[in-house]
């Protein structure tokens, strides 16, 4: 077992600060007078107020006291005199006993301790000479070069609220102005758009320096992303934002984008990470995270990375392993020693200064590395840029190997599943932003009075982006940025829906018709669904509908039934023992009775109005045979699928119809739920530990809670409760709609644990070596089994909607609507729930969670299958809109697709004005031609990039409303449509 890490950062306590006060403050004027040094200070230390060690939750009661303040002269002699004696003794020891240039710095020191007299400074050039001789002694041709760039990462939010980040931006960066007026020649990186946006808004003096510095070179904004997101939590069009909202930052306030991805501190890096790049103008990536794997080390500092679609960065890990060097003589050497490339480039990054908690490089830190700039015997130093650097590195790099696919980070694989309510209000405010962006589009290639809400959307935006920070969407925060975090997915929320109700008027605005509801589809593929719609007084009723892609169709009153249509309603049937109630009402036995009682529904549909089909499900009790055995079981079966529940919830058996074919392994149970002990060794919100699975305990329900809820028709349903644990219960509603491929499982939680966790396994009939994985705009296999420690290390990895496990001609995949934490191990499909971390939040996940996950057996590929679909239709439910006026008497669609390989994944309205901007995929893993159906009126269309910038050659000719694409494997194409100028 490894031993705990040691921690990263001493400046926390017992910290002595320094700040140097520039000469232009002692004026004569000011020494007659009196000097006034204002101080600011704050509740914490560089990184936060744990109680008892970095990472525990804050100690409200913790105190700090300021011991002594004093003002000293700074000898500028002297100091350069400790940095030498420090340098000779790093290359003493570095180089080792076997170096002639360790014992000639040895001896060097020696000489100036001997000719160095402190109370005479008369005798402090003899001993500079002493050092300059030694470092003047230069180095060859040969020599590796460390490009030296001065960096601050700053976390957005972690241990600290947002709002002190803001403090620590500032106080960060009006040091390096300082050090930049000092020293020409140094230059510093900046990442995250928010952070400068905070400084603008909060510190303009400041930041009219930071923009001066940046004109002459030595403030460098890099990265191109609004924050430094998580690399694996965050949606494929989410991810777009970050750097269309960044990159848009940069070229307004610093005249130009960035040309690099940096990104050097996060969870992994998804595999389609390299095509959204190179879309948004990015050719390079910097990262240093995967330094930290647990069981393999990865074989690369500088490589090609390859994406999903082919797609292809230059990659480079600063081989230090850190991205807040010191400029001492053994991190120097370290980055040459550990350097796995040092045969195919003579290049590395060297990004010297404190960070995570801000403070950033130090005179120091710049004194030790112009002394170093070219020593026999070391690598060459040079402060340098992004720019210079990664023009070495490409310069150099014939011979660089090439990693296809995901990055993946071997530890933290925990904040795939910590703090489930942040996960949850993220994928529901992707959603959102999502359908308000759609219909807001239509309502303005409709309306002509209707102005498209582009401002606040950019808001909404940029709040969403904010808490897809790597601390935050991750939830390895302390409660302060939880509450913050889920404070402003309200504000999204309550935001969102206002402006999906203005754009649902401007729709039906002119419209003949009835008042009602409108009923929008913002997918693009017709569906057909079952839908709660409200009804006066408060009630609701369930109804099918058809609506077409990105449309709308109208929801009139329900007319009486006319006959029955050709679909199999839901049956729904429990067997019960005689004499017994094991769940009441209408699952109940009569009494006094003989044999065994099943229920089921006589379903009269029938299709109303506006394509809506009505169901009535009168239930009756039929006598029926006693089969062997009667336990309170319940079946759900529409003709597609067939799900029999035991009496405590679990899946029996799952078999599609049409087939026969079962899908839970023989003698196994599904919808099972298990509780493992999770105590990591250190990072308690960050890890999941392989050893959990050995503390795996099956959660056993009690026989007789299961009943029916809704008795068929439409939809089925049964329900049953749960008790996990002495202080943690689940209640579950198992659900099967008429026409639909998949069960879904509605999921309610009371958690209050520590240090458990809660996962939902489904073992399969399905024999693979390998699962598959959504990630953004595709898909990837990862394997089920433990053949090499790579695989291994991946006992616990992330999906967004879906995860698939096939063999030739059937397969089973587990739907979810706001859980990213999964594992596939042999043929058993697992999905994590709920985690109870201590640290830094010491409430994280208590209290009560909903969520839906839905199973789905399916024949041949997922891809044939309509997985994919069914995932979206899971997360994007059909929305029933009130209609302030008149709703459209007709059914209505904006955009269809021709081939399902092809998903149109985001339709927005430019700041261009009344040109719209589509963002599609190929999702199948397949070259693929098709069409862009429309019925907008459109003027021109053509190709553009991922920044909404025109690509050459991008113009789309448009035949009969249609637009003909062409895509290969996983490639996202963006298209720009600009519509015909409205009617008066």
């Amino acid at each position: 077992m490894a031993a705990a890490p040691a921690l990263k950062h001493w400046r926390t306590t017992l910290e002595r600060v320094e700040k140097f006060v520039s000469p232009l403050y002692f004026t004569d004027c000011n020494l007659r007078g009196s000097l006034t040094l204002y101080v600011e200070v704050a509740c914490n230390g560089l990184l936060g107020a744990g109680k008892g060690n970095m990472i525990a939750a804050p100690d409200l009661e913790k105190m700090f006291q300021v011991s002594r303040a004093e003002l000293a002269v700074f000898h500028r002699d002297v100091h350069k005199l400790l940095v030498d004696l420090e340098l000779l003794l790093g290359v003493a020891k570095g180089l080792g006993e076997d170096n002639q240039r360790s014992f000639q710095a040895l001896y060097t020191a020696n000489q100036i301790v001997n000719v160095c007299d402190p109370a005479q400074p008369e005798t402090f050039p003899v001993a500079q000479a002493l050092a300059s001789r030694f470092f003047g002694q230069r180095g060859g041709d040969s020599q590796h070069t460390l490009h030296a760039i001065g960096h601050c990462h700053i976390d957005t939010a972690w241990l600290w609220p947002f709002k002190e980040t803001v403090r620590k931006c500032a106080r960060s960066w009006v040091t390096t102005v300082q050090l930049m007026e000092q020293n020409p020649e140094f230059i510093f990186a900046c990442s995250q758009a928010q952070q400068l946006e905070w400084v603008k808004s909060h510190y303009p003096g400041l930041y009219a320096r930071l923009q001066e510095f940046a004109g002459r070179g030595q403030f460098v904004p890099v990265g191109g992303t609004w924050v430094e997101m998580d690399g694996n939590l965050p949606s494929g069009e989410a991810m777009v934002r970050q750097f269309l909202q960044g990159q848009r930052f940069f070229l307004q306030e610093f005249g130009k984008t960035c040309s690099e991805f940096w990104l050097p501190d996060t969870f992994g890096y998804s595999a389609q990470l390299p095509q959204i790049m190179r879309s948004c103008g990015i050719q390079y990536f910097l990262t240093q995270k995967l330094s930290w794997n647990l069981v393999n080390s990865f074989p690369h500092h500088t490589f090609f990375w390859e994406g999903l679609d082919g797609s292809r960065v230059l990659a480079h890990f600063p081989p230090g392993d850190s991205y807040e060097m010191k400029g001492s003589v053994e991190e120097v050497l370290k980055t040459v020693t550990k350097n796995r490339d040092k045969g195919r480039t003579n290049h590395s990054a060297f990004l010297f200064g404190f960070g995570d908690g801000g403070g950033g490089p130090t005179q120091t830190m710049l004194d030790r590395l112009k002394r170093l700039c070219n020593t026999d015997g070391l690598p060459r130093v040079q402060l340098s840029s992004p720019e210079r650097l990664f023009s070495a590195l490409e310069s150099d790099s014939e011979q660089l190997c090439t990693w296809v696919g995901e990055l993946f980070l071997e530890l933290h694989n925990g904040t795939y599943t910590t703090l489930a309510q942040i996960k949850k209000g993220n994928r529901d405010c992707e959603r959102i932003l999502h359908d308000v962006e759609l219909l807001s589009s239509l309502a303005l290639a409709r309306s002509a009075q209707f102005l498209y809400p582009a401002a606040q959307l950019q808001g909404l935006w940029r709040l969403l982006l904010l808490n897809q920070f790597h601390d935050v969407v991750t939830g390895s925060c302390i409660q302060l940025v939880a509450e913050e975090a889920m404070g402003h997915y309200e504000d999204i929320r309550s935001q969102g829906n206002a402006l999906l109700s203005a754009a649902a008027a401007a729709l039906c605005a002119g419209e003949p018709g009835p008042e009602g509801l409108l009923i929008a589809n913002t997918l693009p593929w017709t569906r057909t669904e079952v839908l709660a719609l409200p009804r006066p007084g408060g009630a609701h009723s369930l109804a099918l509908v058809t609506v077409p892609g990105m449309g709308y169709a109208p929801a009139p009153t329900p007319a009486p039934p006319e006959p029955p249509l050709p679909q199999q309603p839901v049956f729904v049937v429990q067997e019960v023992s005689v004499g017994t109630s094991p769940g009441g009402g209408a699952g109940s036995a009569l009494p006094n009775s003989t044999g065994v009682l099943s229920l089921e529904s006589e379903v009269e549909l029938g299709l109303g109005e506006g394509g809506l089909l009505v169901g009535r499900s009168p239930c009756r009790l039929t006598p029926r045979s006693p089969p062997i055995k009667t336990d309170g079981s319940v079946t759900l079966d529409n003709g597609i699928i067939r799900a029999r529940l035991d009496p405590a919830g679990r899946l029996v058996s799952l078999v599609l119809v049409a087939s026969g074919r079962e899908a839970i392994a023989e003698g196994c149970v599904g919808n099972q739920f298990v509780l493992f002990d999770d105590v990591p060794l250190y990072w308690d919100a960050w890890d999941v530990m392989d050893y959990h699975l050995e503390t795996r305990k099956t959660v056993l329900g009690r026989a007789g809670t299961l009943a029916v809820s809704t008795e068929g028709g439409v939809r089925g349903s049964a329900c049953f409760l749960l008790q996990i644990s002495p202080n943690s219960r689940l209640s579950q509603e198992v659900v099967l709609d008429i026409g639909c491929p998949y069960v879904r499982f509605h999921t309610e939680v009371h958690w209050h644990e520590s240090h458990k966790f809660l996962k939902v396994e489904f073992p399969a009939r399905v024999r693979s070596a390998q699962a598959t994985y959504e990630v953004q705009f595709g898909h990837l296999q990862r394997p089920t089994h433990y053949n090499t420690s790579w695989d291994w290390a991946r006992f616990e990895v992330w999906a967004h909607r879906w995860v698939d496990l096939a063999e030739h001609g059937f397969g089973l995949a587990v739907l979810n609507d706001c859980k990213y934490g999964a594992s596939a191990r042999g043929n058993v499909l697992s999905l994590s729930l709920l985690r109870a971390s201590k640290a830094p939040d010491a409430t994280a996940d208590m209290g009560r969670h909903e969520f839906t996950y839905a199973l789905m057996p399916h024949k041949g590929s997922f891809q044939d299958a309509g997985v994919i679909q069914a995932a979206y239709s899971l997360n994007f439910p059909l929305l029933a809109l009130p209609a302030p006026g008149r709703a459209p008497a007709t059914a209505w669609s904006a955009f269809s697709v021709s081939s399902p390989a092809v998903v149109l994944e985001t339709a927005e309205t430019s700041p261009q004005g009344r040109t719209l901007v589509l963002r599609l995929y190929e999702a199948h893993g397949s070259h693929v031609d098709c069409w862009l159906h429309t019925s907008l009126p459109v003027q021109e269309a053509y190709l553009c990039s991922l920044l909404e910038q025109r690509l050459p050659a991008g113009h789309l000719p448009l035949q009969d409303a249609r637009l003909k694409l062409t895509f290969t494997p996983f490639q996202v194409q963006s298209l720009m449509l600009i519509l015909q100028p409205p009617c008066s």
